[in-house]
């Protein structure tokens, strides 16, 4: 089956770009524990390799590892590699995964292209009872509804896709309609996390036990709607230099991992090459000061305040 990367160029997704740049710089926080370059990088690279391009350049992260389903295309995937520090790895993640050395401290961006499914959260439990702390990781899946007809509702799919017993008790029809996909998509994914550490930390001291601190809760539609959830594994004795990380301060971080909690939502704003110039030159704002451009709407301006130090910028370079 051919791959989404033949139809969807990912590096010309402005809200996935905007993720991409924000889930870096929260990377980059994570210093408090050592070396960046002690870390390892695990993902799906695609024929584009769009994140690993950025942690490398970034971060200077040289272990890095890309899973690729597609194994018909090795190819491709291998000429397309920017770097050749990325370690090409072939077959399904529920596979691939546990072919790998869980003691190196990781950070993992796990962008599926599909809803979330039992295989995908065998993915989240294996990743949660297998890491070593300090880890960071975050799960993409399409979160756009599904198709509705009297015949066939909502709930029903979710439940034979997730399998019984991980549906929410009290999800109804009526929350799976809009957003609702993935705020209960969301709930789905938090306590397959919660439930795994608990049965991993069954057997450990105190000290050694593995606690989980959300810090993504992102929700954005390049065409479907699109959830990413993930944050922090670390031990209990850890939880002083957590704290030295400050993620809090970044305004796109989501530290509270409630089930009726809000997410961050990507959303960007339609703006001219010349009106993001004027904006630009009013940023960061002064206090009291208010941002202006002829006729953009207030909402887009203060979508792109919020936005700007990670907007995208596409453009034609001719070579």
């Amino acid at each position: 089956m051919a791959g989404s990367y033949e139809s969807i160029n990912y590096a010309l997704r402005p809200a996935k770009a905007i993720e991409r740049k924000m889930l870096c710089e929260c990377f980059r926080r994570l210093t408090e524990f050592g070396a960046l370059e002690s870390f390892r990088y695990v993902g799906f690279g695609s024929t584009y390799f769009s994140d690993f391009a950025l942690v490398h350049r970034a971060l200077g992260i040289q272990q890095m590892v890309s899973i690729e389903k597609d194994i018909e295309n090795r190819q491709r995937f291998q000429f397309n590699r920017p770097y050749r520090c990325i370690e090409m790895k072939y077959g399904h993640s529920n596979t691939v995964l546990s072919t790998l050395n869980w003691n190196i401290p990781t950070i993992g961006w796990f962008d599926y292209d599909d809803r979330l499914d039992a295989g995908i959260l065998a993915d989240v439990q294996y990743v949660t009872m297998s890491a070593s702390p300090v880890s960071l990781f975050a799960f993409t899946v399409n979160a756009h509804p599904y198709d509705y007809s009297e015949t066939n509702p909502r709930l029903p799919q979710l439940t034979e896709l997730v399998g019984e017993g991980k549906v929410p008790n009290g999800t109804a029809e009526k929350d799976l309609s809009g957003w609702g996909t993935a705020a209960v998509s969301r709930r789905i994914m938090t306590n397959e996390i919660r439930e795994t550490l608990n049965a991993r930390n069954g057997a450990l001291p105190t000290a050694n036990q593995i606690l989980y601190k959300q810090l993504f809760y992102f929700r954005y539609a390049d065409g479907a709607k699109m959830l990413t959830v993930g944050g922090l594994l670390y031990e209990r004795r850890q939880a002083n230099l957590v704290a030295k990380c400050d993620f809090e301060s970044l305004s796109f971080v989501q530290t509270n991992s409630r089930a009726n909690c809000a997410p961050y939502s990507i959303e960007v704003p339609s703006l001219t090459y010349r009106e993001i110039r004027h904006l630009d030159g009013q940023l960061p704002r002064i206090r009291r000061s208010r941002l202006r451009s002829p006729r953009v709407p207030r909402k887009d301006l203060q979508r792109y305040e919020a936005l700007y130090r990670h907007f995208p910028h596409f453009g034609e370079l001719v070579i």
